[in-house]
């Protein structure tokens, strides 16, 4: 497993629910991808840049381009995960990430999977690529850089 990157995180908790896991107890693959979703949306909400707003102003929004998941140890029912999000990457219309699902119970943390997110911005009436608009791009680029 690579070691995490050094750039600021952003923490979203999260609680395996019964209605998470699939026949074998464990929390099911696709769930990953939702936890994911929700600690993105929340980590723009933390900085004041919620996607509404990106949508309401510049008629823009941050999309799914491609995802990289490598599953690691499985979240079992009433597992306390967090979620950690970094901004890795800011160019002129996509954004990559770095999240972790770790484990967070007795003991050292555990991380449960891995993923790398390409985000696209779109314009969404056209669906067509576009900037990421300020003042997001400014905030998310300070962010990857603290890092390097």
């Amino acid at each position: 497993m690579r070691p995490p990157p050094t750039s600021p995180v952003h923490k979203f908790p999260i609680r395996v629910y019964f209605e998470d896991t699939d026949a074998g107890g464990m929390a099911y693959h696709a769930n990953y991808l939702r936890w994911a979703e929700r600690a993105r949306t929340e980590s723009l909400r933390a900085m004041g840049l919620p996607h509404q707003l990106m949508m309401e102003r510049h008629n823009s929004l941050l999309v799914v381009r491609r995802i990289e998941v490598e599953y690691w140890r499985p979240a079992r029912l009433d597992d306390a995960l967090v979620v950690e999000t970094r901004v890795m990457a800011v160019r002129g219309v996509s954004l990559s990430l770095d999240q972790r699902m770790v484990e967070e119970g007795a003991g050292q943390p555990q991380t449960l999977a891995t993923l790398r997110v390409d985000l696209a911005c779109i314009d969404r009436h056209t669906l067509r690529p576009t900037r990421i608009p300020e003042p997001w791009r400014s905030a998310l680029g300070r962010v990857g850089e603290e890092g390097e």
